[in-house]
Parts: C-alpha cells; structure tokens; sequence
C-alpha cells in the first residue's frame, strides 16, 4: 500500500473517486489552552495492490509529544476492491473531528495505522496567540 496524500484540513469531500480538500493546516492557533478546534477533518488518499484487496482496519490517533493519547481516537474499515484487468485501487479517506481539544501549548502528531501498523504521521502545533494590548 501506498499512501498517497495524508491530510489535517478545514473539510474535505470526494466524488467519482476524486478526493477534494480545501484548508489543508499543521497549527492551531489559541489564546488559552485548552484549545478547542471546532470542527476538521484528516482525509486520506491511499492507493492498495491487488494483492491487498479485502477489508482493513484504519485508526487515527492524536498524541502529544511524548506519545501520550492527546485527542479523538478515531477508526474505521475500508474495503477495496480492484477492478478487473486493473493492479492497484486508491480509496479516499474522509473522518471529521468536532471539538478537538488539545489541552496544552506544544506539538503533537496525527498518526495513520493500517490492520494495526503505522503507515503516516502529521505534525500539529498548538501556538498562543498574542494577547492584544
């Protein structure tokens, strides 16, 4: 398996197999903590071999920078299927997140796991915002 883009955005959406995404970030900006982001979205492109065709299990997990559970644990299953006289299938990945709160100023990471292996990471950064004098 290939993963071919793996993204933290404002919204994504797909249709005829296109992934769209608008807003793609890697900080939050707050001027307390917690920061609470009210509504994204990761959204996933990854391309699979015939040979992988059949479900497999996909979770998300958000972590703090010392790999402490930090935000939404999020999973699901996909199936693919490969068409016939076709060697690889791309499947499009959309989980929406409401309400993350990450609970200190710093860095954290966004990993992808495949059937129980990690496949990507991203990092996200929680900054203060100045306060306006």
């Amino acid at each position: 398996m290939e993963i071919e883009a793996f993204l933290l955005c404002d919204c994504a959406t797909q249709g005829q197999g296109k992934l769209n995404v608008l807003g793609a970030f890697d900080r939050i900006y707050s001027p307390k903590v917690p920061a609470v982001h009210p509504a994204c979205t990761i959204a996933a492109r990854i391309r699979f071999s015939a040979i992988e065709e059949g479900s497999h299990r996909v979770k998300i997990n958000v972590v703090d920078a010392d790999g402490n559970k930090a935000g939404p644990e999020l999973e699901d299953n996909i199936t693919v299927r490969v068409g016939e006289g076709e060697d690889s299938s791309a499947r499009n990945l959309i989980l929406n997140i409401h309400g993350m709160k990450l609970e200190n100023y710093g860095d954290y990471r966004i990993d992808l796991a495949i059937d129980g292996r990690q496949e990507a990471t991203l990092p996200l950064s929680v900054k203060e915002i100045p306060e306006q004098k």
